[in-house]
């Protein structure tokens, strides 16, 4: 995965440096690349920014891979890891209640509010 992303991260910034050149910031590849990765992680420092048409749609569709790649499976992972904790607690025997307000199953039997909606709990 990693090895992937890096190298789209590489044909992305060489792509950028040969479409805006260094009139528009993009002096060298090692500079279209940094672009690349802050455009990929969605930082976007502004220092560099594409002028063109064509670098901009560029941008924009690193900018929608970059969502793809680094929020969608960071929400995945943590609803898989919060179903795990869960079943690890049921398995456990770890007393737990569910939230009257927002139903949350991840309310520790000992809170006086859940962590979610801040009702308070019965």
């Amino acid at each position: 995965f990693l090895i992937t992303v890096m190298s789209i991260v590489v044909v992305i910034g060489s792509i950028i440096y040969l479409i805006e050149g260094p009139d528009n910031g993009f002096t060298s590849i090692p500079a279209g690349v940094y672009w690349s990765v802050v455009t990929l992680t969605t930082v976007g420092y502004g220092d560099i920014t594409p002028e063109s048409p064509v670098g901009q749609t560029l941008a924009a569709l690193l900018m929608i891979m970059g969502y793809a790649l680094i929020a969608v499976p960071t929400g995945l992972f943590a609803a898989e890891f919060t179903q795990q904790n869960a079943a690890r607690r049921e398995e456990s025997g770890t007393p737990s209640q569910r939230c009257p307000s927002c139903g949350n199953l991840e309310v520790d039997h000992q809170a006086d509010y859940c962590r979610s909606c801040g009702e308070k709990l019965v």
